[in-house]
């Protein structure tokens, strides 16, 4: 009982932490850095895999987010900064936090790409309304995984390892907020 309650109180404090982390980068050399980020982790992922090329050009948006770090002991999170397009023109900025609770021990991190398939995904997203559900899938990105993607309930994601090991088995979802450029 003791245990579980302090995870509880961990999920709860790692959720509190991460969600006061601001979205948009703090000054306008930060900003020009994550889009030379940005930029050239979709050039990588062009590159491993050319079918993704088609998602760029055919969704109403995207969200890139080029380093989601993500770590567990039992308990874990993950969090990332990233931009959002819409019609191919950047339209603000993005972070996702994820909190797990089960098997899980490592750390890892990871780039995630999300593409909008319609208006209305794309608002969803964009009014802090939008979170994936434990049982929600992502596509590895390497050559020819493009080809098979479906999006589903408007919504299609794809991520490409970085670097790090992990090994679980959790629950847990990720959720996402979003801060226009003004």
């Amino acid at each position: 009982m003791k245990t579980a309650v302090l995870t509880c109180a961990s999920v709860a404090l790692l959720g509190l932490f991460l969600s006061g982390c601001s979205t948009t980068p703090e000054s306008a050399d930060d900003r020009i850095a994550m889009t030379a980020k940005v930029q050239d982790t979709i050039d990588r992922a062009k590159t491993a895999d050319s079918g993704l090329g088609e998602f760029f050009e055919k969704s109403v948006g995207y969200a890139v987010f080029p380093t989601v770090g993500k770590g567990a002991i039992g308990v874990g999170g993950a969090y990332g900064k990233g931009q959002l397009f819409e019609n191919g023109r950047l339209v603000g900025y993005c972070t996702l936090t994820q909190a797990t609770i089960g098997l899980a021990l490592g750390g890892q991190s990871y780039t995630e790409f999300i593409f909008f398939e319609t208006a209305e995904a794309l608002e969803r997203f964009k009014s802090g309304n939008f979170a994936f559900a434990a049982q929600a899938s992502a596509v590895a990105l390497k050559s020819g995984a493009a080809a098979n993607a479906k999006y589903e309930n408007g919504v299609a994601v794809f991520t490409m390892g970085e670097a790090g090991l992990m090994y679980e088995a959790s629950i847990g979802g990720q959720k996402f907020t979003y801060e226009p450029i003004l």
